[in-house]
């Protein structure tokens, strides 16, 4: 029985380490692509104030 709850409990570290990992990755790719994003998210506001003043 202890051997199944160390090996359950070793499965809850895992899952944690996972976790870091992508969050690591999300941040990399946000911090590379900074610039890109940012324009990507003016134009699409832009985009939705020009067409919303023509309702």
């Amino acid at each position: 029985m202890d051997e199944l709850y160390a090996f359950f409990a070793e499965e809850d570290a895992i899952g944690v380490v996972e976790i870091i990992l992508i969050l690591v990755v999300l941040i990399g790719l946000v911090m590379i692509f900074k610039k890109q994003l940012v324009e990507l998210v003016e134009k699409i506001f832009e985009k939705i104030t020009k067409e919303s003043e023509l309702i």
